[in-house]
């Protein structure tokens, strides 16, 4: 499917909650978490801000706001995270990136998230909220 065909139909939803990036070196309850990424030199973890009591903490950032994206057409539509972060580039915003098997995410600085939400909005992605 072409890019510009794909965005009109890959929702994008607005999570509810504020969330931070964490780096760890110990995971005990990676259940309440978001998502948590393992690799040879460290644990990273996306969790709401709530849960960070709950971690050890060595690094975090915050404060995020989640969007999902569900594309239309899941490993076949070349160019949609780039596209994404083109257009938040674009506003002079950065972004964290990241993918389940079927979804992406970015987060987005909650205080730019409006103007990064519009930008998304004016190209035509369907912006929808948790």
């Amino acid at each position: 499917m072409d890019l510009q065909e794909a965005i009109p139909k890959s929702i994008a939803t607005v999570m509810k909650d504020t969330y931070v990036y964490v780096k760890t070196d110990i995971m005990e309850r990676p259940d309440i978490h978001f998502m948590v990424s393992k690799d040879k030199d460290e644990i990273t973890v996306i969790t709401k801000k709530e849960n960070i009591n709950n971690l050890k903490v060595l690094e975090l950032v915050g404060d995020y706001k989640l969007i999902e994206f569900k594309p239309a057409v899941p490993f076949q539509t070349v160019g949609f995270l780039a596209k994404i972060a083109e257009i938040i580039a674009n506003q002079g915003m950065n972004i964290l990136i990241v993918s389940t098997f079927s979804k992406d995410y970015i987060m987005i600085k909650e205080e730019f998230c409006e103007k990064g939400l519009q930008a998304l909005k004016n190209v035509g992605f369907p912006i929808e909220y948790e």
